[in-house]
């Protein structure tokens, strides 16, 4: 497997992992994402200056206001968190 394809696979593999600890299988709920953000980027949270937004943040996730993220809005979280990565790395 390419980098990109692994990165896709390992992707995959954490949200079912923390999807199937409790609930739906194919979801997560507010316990399960707030475990994975701690277990999964430990750094980021420890970085953010307002913990409030982290909190906020989680919130936001769940667009379709169903109480529940499921896959494509975890993507959605993983794309923005890599987004802004990437740009303070290049504004270094």
């Amino acid at each position: 497997m390419t980098q990109l394809e692994t990165a896709m696979a390992i992707l995959i593999k954490t949200f079912d992992t923390y999807a199937a600890s409790e609930g739906k299988k194919d979801t997560l709920n507010n316990k399960e994402v707030k475990t994975l953000m701690e277990k999964e980027l430990p750094g980021l949270l420890k970085a953010a200056k307002n913990p409030g937004q982290v909190d906020k943040l989680l919130n936001g996730l769940d667009f379709d206001g169903d109480s529940e993220v499921d896959f494509s809005e975890f993507m959605v979280l993983v794309a923005a968190l890599t987004c802004a990565c990437h740009d303070r790395s290049c504004k270094k």
